[in-house]
């Protein structure tokens, strides 16, 4: 484990001081949670942009995807517990 300093403002120190009190553990402790907590949700929102981008290099290769109305029907479908066929990609109109 390593050591790294960290410069806090007054008030950010005082309110971290509280939160940690009211959860129940250490400010320390208060701040490597909130820092973990960052890092993982900096990790997803990166795997969501990559996934986002190879699903857009695929369209862009293939021309195909699925209007976003017949989608937006199948997904209602579907939270509506009703057993529906996916639609199928085809190539987009120009």
């Amino acid at each position: 484990m390593s050591t790294t300093t960290i410069r806090l403002p007054e008030d950010l120190k005082a309110r971290v001081a509280a939160a940690a009190k009211r959860s129940g553990t250490t400010a320390h402790g208060f701040i490597l949670d909130a820092i973990a907590e960052k890092a993982e949700l900096e990790d997803l929102r990166a795997d969501f942009d990559a996934e986002a981008e190879d699903r857009y290099a695929h369209i862009v290769a293939t021309g195909k995807t699925i209007p976003w109305q017949e989608m937006r029907g199948y997904l209602e479908e579907r939270i509506a517990g009703k057993v529906v066929k996916r639609p199928a990609a085809r190539k987009l109109a120009r």
